[in-house]
């Protein structure tokens, strides 16, 4: 079973493709049927998805912490 960074990692690899693919070929905002399908609140969604990923995986990251003391 993936750990959770590999999981959030092939999100981020997904939700990255699906940008791409809609940048690609951009379609316009329509209603059908009542329902309204906005691409560019779509594509706002998977960029959002994207930071979250990226935070996630910055906080997973080793870090050092370097101080200095005074005499």
């Amino acid at each position: 079973m993936p750990s959770d960074i590999e999981q959030i990692a092939a999100i981020k690899t997904q939700t990255l493709a699906l940008i791409a693919q809609i940048t690609a070929e951009p379609k316009p905002t329509y209603d059908i049927d009542g329902q309204s399908i906005a691409w560019s609140d779509y594509l706002k969604q998977l960029r959002e998805t994207v930071e979250w990923c990226n935070e996630r995986l910055a906080g997973e990251e080793p870090f050092e912490v370097r101080s200095q003391g005074y005499t």
